[in-house]
């Protein structure tokens, strides 16, 4: 019955989420900052300034974004400022903040130059955040106050520094605005001059004028036919852009100064106008991003005139507000987008780590599959090509697939990064199934027949033309959660650049890795140095068995980590079942339909145990670390850096055998404990077995596709140095020496 539960709960959370969007709220009702953070002032009592701030219900105040400056410093000293206590809470990217609800005051002592002054000059800015899901939070908001001492309580007037009312809710709010700047994002109209154009009867060319600094998004925008029905727009001719690292919507492309937009119009033969709606978004570098702004165009194709409407801007939920710092584009990019030498550096890359990942413990089990069919092979130069080109078939169809589901999650603004399918228990258990029933087929407890040459992971164990084409799948499958040399490179680069582009270094990553295969099959002088076909090759297959049975043993102990011992033990006892149903298959092929019946009872049971492992919860996480390391939090790493420490970031997971080596090899050694003493570097390390926010945030920022990823920060502060995803400890001394230097 806890089964079927669980089944029924998480239905009714799939239909939720999906629901999400229907029940956010009108966004459109989301209130000015000044009305949000109703500021007054009170100088009354001089050489003191009262700053009373009435939050509306559902909203909320950041205390450290709170910032209050003189406009003049030479004519008046500004003391501390005492703010009360907020209530304490943990900020998935500003770390523990202190926040504020209702109404609040801070007192500001000041000291005047001139004794005679009649009139204080400050500037006040603060942040806040709409909670209600999805939180919406607002850029920091700064406005001017000339107060009269002495005089009444006052209600501002003047917000030079205010942002346009409807602009509030800023994706990401990305501002680095340093205290007492002057300089003020433009409105929308005048920041992102929109044009349309009547190419001919067919097409329109739309243009976006920009100033200096500021830039368009190309995947935030969006283009509709409303009127008449029939007519839509084709796909627009988008000209090449420059590549963008965001901080919420990962790698994009985006353009700068003046971009011009070819649409073609579809079903317009027989118009004679139109009603097009454009939306687009953009951004000032360092500064605000604007909401969503949209259009109205009204095309008279008969005069070959069009006329652009009245902007309206449209709110967009933001995870929270952040000040982002500017980041280079992913390597191999050239700064004016994808440009011919970056591509075929990308391409270079991607089929240089597809073949050192045949190399990586993650994907050797698997190749131990394809050593038997290899050897097999040795009948005939037709076989091997035979073996080469079905294998090589489903490494490329796998990585294409792989690809486009990761590149379309990202072009959908959700950030994603190589080998995360494995912080997903249900894909952890459903491999340790696939490992299972592979090793119990080499080991001779069943073999697929032709009625079922279509099933799951049994393919992989065939000698024929599908077990060459499902061993190719299957060693990308456990081939992702390794980063190889090379690879992350071309990966982030793929992340970037247009789709064909990146379906390309997906394609080339996998030559990579069917490559050695490829070279066997075609190549018959290395072909001739395999050992010879015979009876001893099945005791072979068998013997490669027990990798299979390691590698579930592995993912087994991955699951333990991401949600406890109850996880493991069911998965164990469904691959109990499993183990028996396949047994029973083995034994009754072609047998009574009572046989069918058995074997199917105990394979759902399989699958009911592993759907019960997707409801459990996860383990209580241990605050305190055996190898001394800090647990990563962008809040700890600033203050590490401003105190002047070195610091070593390290991202790693529990299903990273990569990372894990490099732990074997380097971190986990008393060398490397004394090189930490010896350096004076803090060892952080933050672990993504599971997922996590703010350690996909901080892969983001170095263009990491994945786990390893290492970065050492130096003693006297700039930026932090990545190291290979490979360690050696010569490497890491060098770094950290250097990092330690003053």
């Amino acid at each position: 019955m806890s089964v079927v539960r669980r089944a029924l709960l998480l239905a009714a959370g799939l239909g939720l989420f999906a629901a999400l969007p229907a029940l956010a709220q009108d966004e459109q009702d989301l209130l000015p900052v000044t009305q949000a953070f109703h500021l007054t002032t009170d100088a009354s009592q001089p050489g003191t300034v009262k700053l009373h701030w009435r939050i509306a219900p559902d909203y909320y105040l950041y205390r450290g974004r709170i910032k209050i400056a003189a406009a003049d410093p030479a004519a008046v000293k500004l003391g501390e400022p005492s703010l009360p206590n907020g209530l304490k809470e943990h900020d998935e990217y500003l770390g523990d903040v202190e926040i504020y609800h209702g109404d609040i005051e801070a007192t500001v002592p000041y000291t005047l130059a001139d004794a005679g002054a009649k009139t204080i000059a400050l500037n006040v800015q603060y942040q806040g955040c709409h909670e209600v899901e999805p939180k919406i939070c607002y850029p920091p908001n700064t406005e001017h106050l000339t107060l009269t001492i002495g005089g009444p309580s006052t209600i501002p007037t003047a917000a030079a520094a205010t942002p346009p009312a409807n602009a509030a809710a800023l994706l990401g709010a990305p501002v680095a605005v340093t205290q007492g700047s002057e300089a003020q994002p433009l409105p929308a109209e005048q920041a992102f001059r929109f044009e349309a154009l009547v190419k001919d009867h067919g097409s329109l060319l739309l243009r976006w004028t920009m100033p200096k600094d500021y830039y368009l998004y190309r995947d935030k925008t969006q283009i509709a036919v409303v009127s008449p029905a029939g007519v839509s727009a084709g796909e627009p001719d988008w000209p090449s852009g420059t590549a963008h690292h965001d901080e919420h919507f990962g790698d994009t492309i985006v353009y700068f100064d003046q971009v011009e937009l070819p649409v073609p119009l579809e079903g317009a033969a027989k118009a004679t106008s139109l009603a097009v709606d454009v939306s687009y978004q953009g951004c000032l570098e360092n500064g605000i991003c604007y909401p969503v702004m949209k259009r109205r165009v009204n095309v008279d194709l008969a005069a070959g005139t069009a006329s652009v409407g009245s902007a309206t801007e449209t709110p967009q939920p933001a995870a929270a507000p952040a000040e982002v710092a500017p980041t280079p584009p992913p390597p191999g990019m050239a700064p004016g987008g994808d440009a011919p030498v970056g591509f075929i550096a990308a391409i270079g890359l991607a089929l240089l780590g597809g073949l050192v990942l045949n190399l990586m413990p993650c994907v050797l089990p698997v190749l131990s599959l394809k050593a038997v069919t290899v050897l097999e092979s040795g009948e005939s130069h037709a076989a091997a090509r035979r073996h080469a080109l079905w294998y090589t078939a489903g490494v490329l169809v796998a990585f294409a697939v792989l690809g486009l589901i990761i590149v379309g999650i990202r072009a959908a603004g959700h950030g994603i990064q190589w080998g995360a399918q494995f912080q997903q228990p249900l894909a952890i258990g459903v491999l340790v199934y696939v490992m299972l029933a592979v090793g119990l087929s080499m080991s001779g407890v069943f073999e697929i027949g032709g009625s079922l040459g279509g099933v799951g992971s049994g393919l992989a164990a065939r000698s024929g033309r599908s077990g060459d084409f499902f061993t190719g799948v299957l060693a990308v499958v456990v081939a992702s959660p390794c980063t190889a040399p090379f690879m992350g490179s071309a990966i982030a680069f793929a992340f970037a650049a247009p789709l064909t582009v990146a379906f390309l270094i997906f394609l080339a990553l996998g030559l990579g890795l069917a490559l050695p295969f490829l070279v066997i099959g075609f190549v018959p002088a290395v072909a001739r140095l395999l050992p010879r076909p015979g009876r001893w090759m099945e005791t072979l297959k068998q013997a490669l068995a027990f990798p299979m049975y390691l590698t579930a043993v592995w993912l087994l102990w991955v699951l333990t980590k991401q949600r406890g011992a109850d996880a493991a033990a069911l998965v164990l006892a469904g691959g109990v079942l499993l183990a028996m149903a396949l047994w029973w298959y083995g034994r009754s092929r072609g047998g009574r339909a009572l046989s069918w019946v058995f074997t199917g009872v105990l394979a759902l049971g399989a699958a009911a145990a592993l759907w019960t492992v997707h409801g459990l919860p996860a383990p209580q996480t241990v605050t305190t670390a055996a190898d001394g390391s800090v647990p990563y939090s962008p809040a700890k790493l600033a203050e590490l850096r401003a105190a002047g420490t070195p610091v070593l970031v390290d991202m790693t997971a529990d299903w990273c055998i990569t990372c894990k080596a490099n732990e074997h090899a380097v971190l986990d050694t008393d060398a490397f404990r004394a090189l930490l003493k010896r350096t004076g570097t803090v060892y952080m390390k933050g672990d993504w077995t599971d997922v996590n926010a703010t350690i996909a945030a901080f892969l983001e920022q170095y263009h990491s596709v994945g786990v390893p990823l290492y970065v050492v920060y130096p003693k006297g502060g700039g930026e932090g140095t990545k190291l290979s995803t490979v360690l050696t400890y010569d490497t890491v001394e060098k770094a950290l020496e250097a990092a330690a230097r003053p």
